[in-house]
């Protein structure tokens, strides 16, 4: 899979990447501020300029104008924000790729973010996060940030308070957005059947003109945490919901591929160790998981479990078995080769799809990685050892970097406490 990388001008980078066997096409555009950028009383403004670039611009000015003309083609698109970055993403037919990409780099350059739009997208806004907070399987996740995080801009919830929600008014978006939407935090990806050339051309014409920032920067996480801790969220459920875990590696470190092999083994798919013991052996589970999360300058590896209220005690000392078990013991060749071929495996499936091609190399730029093809990263999981898994599960299975979140109808518990500074 060849691909090419050119920086305009003003600093916008653009990747293309031409797959032969398909008649897709993918653009993404990426934009490098999320909610970790916010000041406190701004908080969710990302968020809700992601949702207000879909609202209309002076050429298609309601959002049912966009909406239209990208379903006329069967345009599979979508916005996400996240704490570090928002990135916006069509998928067409080949034939519409320049249609899409006229209709994309519109929104995100043109949006009027007129004052009515932005009261009638508010009560969307509050609602979404009504929905997360009827939700514990994924407000676990916001609980177990918010908590190792506490006291910097990566602990907020990336949706904002509905009271920060119910105060941003039009102002706080065009000065976001012009603080931060510029041209040096601006990656353009096109993947798939496409004409070169023209990509160039347009990607010239639509992103030449934007303007440089001025180098803005988050505050950075310092962790200093020196025993383990546990965050109870008292919440009236049928399940108990909990995320137990360990400070880790930034996205870009050395061990991040040897990190993620290990947690492919510990919970990574239906026959990891946990999923086994948790669910199949012991029944304690319906849904196990357990992997690594990372930022520029700071990540984690964690478990997440929904079980039965009375069963929290039982899961947490499996978990932290595993977990103690994988510091200790090496892997055998052939669990380590299982988890190879299941990593290897699912990122070449993967990279069957122009959507998927194009968000591998955008996250590449994004990590201010060296751009690189599947095989360089085939060949650095198959460079994995069993001494390296173990090597890194000592680094992180430690209880001075232990961390717990649970949602559920519980109260602090010593003996809890006393779970999680015995187990590991």
């Amino acid at each position: 899979m060849k691909f090419e990388k050119m920086t305009l001008k003003n600093g916008v980078r653009l990747i293309t990447v031409p797959m032969q066997g398909t008649e897709t096409a993918t653009l993404v555009v990426m934009v490098g501020v999320g909610s970790r950028y916010e000041k406190g009383d701004e908080a969710g403004v990302s968020h809700f300029i992601e949702h207000m670039l879909f609202k209309g611009t002076k050429k298609r000015p309601t959002s049912l104008s966009i909406t239209e003309e990208l379903d006329a083609f069967g345009g599979e698109y979508n916005a996400f924000t996240a704490k570090d970055r928002t990135e916006y993403h069509v998928k067409v037919d080949s034939r519409h790729i320049h249609d899409a990409f006229d209709i994309i780099s519109d929104m995100v350059l043109n949006s009027k973010l007129e004052a009515k739009e932005i009261e009638k997208e508010r009560g969307t806004i509050i609602q979404e996060i009504n929905m997360y907070e009827d939700t514990p399987q994924r407000n676990i996740w916001d609980v177990f940030e918010n908590f190792i995080y506490d006291g910097n801009t990566l602990g907020r919830d990336i949706v904002g308070s509905k009271k920060t929600v119910a105060s941003l008014q039009r102002k706080n978006f065009v000065d976001y957005m012009k603080k931060h939407y510029t041209a040096d935090r601006t990656i353009v990806c096109v993947a798939g059947k496409f004409d070169k050339k023209k990509i160039i051309s347009e990607t010239e014409k639509y992103f030449g003109s934007l303007q440089k920032g001025k180098g803005l920067q988050f505050e950075k996480i310092v962790e200093k945490q020196s025993k383990p801790a546990i965050k109870i969220k008292f919440k009236k459920t049928d399940q108990t919901h909990v995320v137990i875990g360990n400070r880790a590696y930034h996205h870009n470190h050395k061990d991040r591929y040897v990190l993620a092999t290990l947690g492919v083994i510990l919970g990574g798919n239906m026959s990891s160790r946990l999923f086994t013991e948790v669910r199949e052996r012991r029944g304690l589970a319906y849904h196990v998981k357990a992997g690594a999360d990372a930022y520029q300058d700071c990540g984690y590896f964690a478990t997440y479990a929904g079980i039965d209220h009375g069963k929290l005690e039982d899961v947490l000392k499996v978990i932290l078995g595993e977990y103690k078990k994988i510091a200790s013991e090496k892997v055998s060749e052939k669990e380590l080769q299982k988890a190879k071929d299941f990593m290897k495996g699912r990122a070449v499936m993967n990279l069957e799809a122009s959507d998927e091609v194009a968000m591998f190399f955008v996250e590449q730029e994004f990590n201010g990685e060296k751009l690189h093809n599947i095989q360089d990263s085939l060949n650095k999981i198959d460079a994995v050892t069993s001494q390296d898994i173990l090597r890194v599960a000592k680094d992180i299975f430690k209880k001075e970097k232990l961390n717990c979140a649970v949602i559920g109808p519980h109260r602090y518990d010593k003996k809890l406490y006393e779970i999680l500074k015995s187990g590991l």
